[in-house]
């Protein structure tokens, strides 16, 4: 059988009127599953006026009610340990992950049947396949295996697609670099930085990661992943290609993948997410090239149905003929942008880290970089920029900064 450049050539490949057919059908049966089960969903559904029978086309879909985070921490503090969204108890799952957490923050809790977690292996081998790993490929991952859903859907679906897997949990990062020379590792999956932090402790080390046999590095978890400079640093460490992958612990999985053809964004997973690009403050619908916040739904996971979440990504929606690969799956130009939150005004202008990152990562000489908010005695705010070079750089280094 001829091996094709799709995991799933049937849907990755179809009309835009195909697709949206098949849209279609998974959102009702979504809604009436979510109806059906869910407290949630059944009283959201009715405050708004909701009734799945309402859906008769895809523009139907902004009758559904939104779901923010903030909605989703409060019932789960309102009713532990997870809220009123999951359609049955823990005894129906197999898994418990959560979000990473932030400072002052509870983080998210999310269970998993035995059939939501096949799926969400599923989509991880939509991106991997797409972007080149094959059953002969040897892949390292380094993940430290806690949990944080993280890379654990990786972890399973490099099982499903036939490659040899190691996982790097437990580990320093010196052990796994030599782990990765060592079992001869093809492809490496970790964030951006934790791939500039293996590059940075190989040099050190003495080993050259551009002469290793890893050809491809799977970049999720982080922003920094769809920056066209730190990809590039990355991938001139390295001496492999990086591809960017997206994904949330809400879905439980990547809704997004960079293909082999590397078009310069990530390719929307559509026959399995409806992704919907609004204005972050009127929740009106943008049109293709214009930046606005990421709205999913999810057809996977069953357990926990996830309807109109408002993710806070930032994202530029541009069509399938963007890429030359052949997919008729939507792309986000430039991945995830960055955060509906993460941008600060300063003296009027607005400061994304994005752009920051973009021009640091321009500067070979500079290993990792901080950049600080404050606000000085006259109540003016200032952004402090702290860069680490390495403890021999020369005068001359100093001087290009």
């Amino acid at each position: 059988m001829a091996v094709t450049d799709y995991w799933n050539p049937k849907t990755e490949t179809l009309s835009r009127e195909e697709l949206t057919g098949l849209q279609l059908a998974k959102l009702r049966r979504l809604c009436a599953w979510a109806a059906a089960r869910s407290p949630w969903y059944r009283e959201s559904f009715k405050l708004a006026g909701f009734e799945p029978e309402q859906l008769r086309t895809l523009d139907d879909l902004r009758r559904i009610p939104l779901l923010t985070r903030e909605q989703w921490m409060a019932s789960q503090a309102e009713h532990p340990p997870f809220g009123r969204l999951p359609v049955a108890g823990p005894e129906a799952a197999i898994r418990y992950h959560t979000t990473s957490g932030t400072t002052g923050r509870e983080p998210l809790r999310a269970l998993d049947t035995a059939k939501d977690w096949a799926w969400q292996s599923e989509m991880w081998c939509y991106g991997m396949w797409g972007f080149g790993v094959r059953p002969s490929d040897v892949a390292y991952v380094a993940f430290g295996y806690g949990s944080f859903i993280g890379f654990w859907g990786l972890h399973y679906g490099l099982e499903k697609l036939g490659a040899l897997n190691i996982p790097g949990g437990a580990q320093t990062t010196d052990n796994r670099v030599k782990q990765i020379v060592g079992f001869g590792a093809t492809v490496v999956a970790s964030t951006p930085t934790y791939a500039l932090r293996l590059a940075q402790e190989a040099d050190k080390l003495g080993i050259d990661l551009a002469s290793s046999p890893v050809r491809r590095l799977i970049l999720s978890g982080e922003p920094a992943g769809s920056i066209p400079q730190t990809k590039a640093l990355i991938e001139r460490l390295w001496g492999a290609l990086a591809g960017d992958t997206a994904g949330m612990t809400e879905i439980g999985t990547i809704m997004v993948f960079e293909c082999s053809h590397q078009p310069g964004g990530t390719h929307i997973i559509e026959d399995h997410f409806i992704e919907e690009v609004v204005d972050p403050i009127t929740g009106e619908p943008v049109g293709y090239g214009e930046q606005g916040e990421r709205v999913v739904t999810s057809f996977g996971r069953g357990i926990m149905p996830l309807l109109r979440y408002r993710s806070a990504d930032l994202v530029v929606r541009v069509p399938a003929s963007s890429c030359s690969c052949g997919r008729t799956f939507d792309l986000y130009q430039g991945g995830i942008r960055g955060r509906v939150d993460d941008m600060k005004l300063v003296r009027g202008t607005n400061v994304y880290p994005r752009a920051v990152e973009g021009i640091v990562r321009e500067l070979p000489t500079i290993e990792e970089f901080q950049l600080l908010l404050t606000r000085d005695q006259n109540q003016l705010d200032r952004v402090v920029l702290s860069v680490e070079l390495p403890v021999d750089a020369s005068a001359e280094s100093w001087r290009e900064i």
